[in-house]
């Protein structure tokens, strides 16, 4: 078994690679077209509304039952509403130039440093367990990490971040994965019930991004059917890598 400094290291390290590939490949894709960017905000929101899904709500009711996923959902569709306020205050009103978009990836990435704690829980817990089962849930943590870096760093670059502030900040979203490892390390064999709350939380956090920012966004941007199409390729990649 990994001391608990290896386990936050391992957890830190495999959760900011996948994000931070995602945001340099994000950041030197030069979008103008509407178009595209269109097509790329609903792929993001089919990749997220997959990981919703297939991953984060059926995790969370092997831990706890429906209505404390249903709870955790609720908790984290009112933070994010909180965030969102707050996100309008602090940075869009100094920006007026792709403010929208500039939001949407500031959101994106607070939605992902939510939901990369609990997944930090869960490697913690897996080293626990066995090595084995640490170091192959962190390789699918970082694995599906990827796009999520590029679904955060489109949207911010578009909204006027330069490429190296863009790479930086889908970096520090991943470090709340090594966060989430050390607690679980420490914790040990946490509460089954905080792990099930935990998933639904990130699973709310993420169902609102995806409801009230990505896909209005997406829709204001082009109508046509081609930007839909990102939403089904978006779910279809996210049930391959979940």
């Amino acid at each position: 078994m990994e001391s608990i400094g290896s386990i936050t290291i391992l957890g830190l390290t495999f959760g900011m690679i996948g994000t931070t590939l995602g945001g340099i490949c994000g950041a030197v894709l030069d979008l103008k077209s509407n178009k595209i960017i269109s097509f790329i905000l609903q792929f993001a929101a089919g990749l997220m509304t997959a990981v919703i899904c297939f991953d984060l709500i059926p995790e969370s009711l092997k831990f706890i039952n429906i209505t404390g996923t249903i709870f955790g959902i609720i908790f984290g569709v009112i933070l994010m509403i909180f965030c969102n306020d707050l996100v309008n205050k602090k940075f869009v009103s100094n920006n007026k130039n792709n403010s929208n978009l500039l939001k949407i990836g500031i959101i994106i990435g607070l939605g992902l440093t939510i939901h990369n704690l609990p997944e930090g829980l869960a490697i913690g817990s897996g080293f626990e367990a066995s090595n084995e089962l640490g170091i192959a849930l962190a390789i699918a943590i970082c694995i599906h990490d990827f796009p999520e870096g590029i679904a955060m760093a489109i949207p911010l670059k578009q909204g006027g971040y330069s490429k190296l502030k863009v790479i930086i900040y889908t970096a520090i979203s991943g470090i709340s994965t090594g966060v989430g490892a050390l607690i679980g390390a420490i914790i040990g064999h946490i509460s089954v019930e905080m792990i099930g709350i935990s998933l639904g939380f990130a699973a709310g956090a993420m169902l609102y991004i995806v409801s009230c920012e990505i896909i209005p966004e997406s829709n204001s941007m082009y109508k046509g059917r081609i930007s839909k199409m990102g939403n089904i390729l978006g779910i279809l990649l996210g049930m391959l890598v979940i």
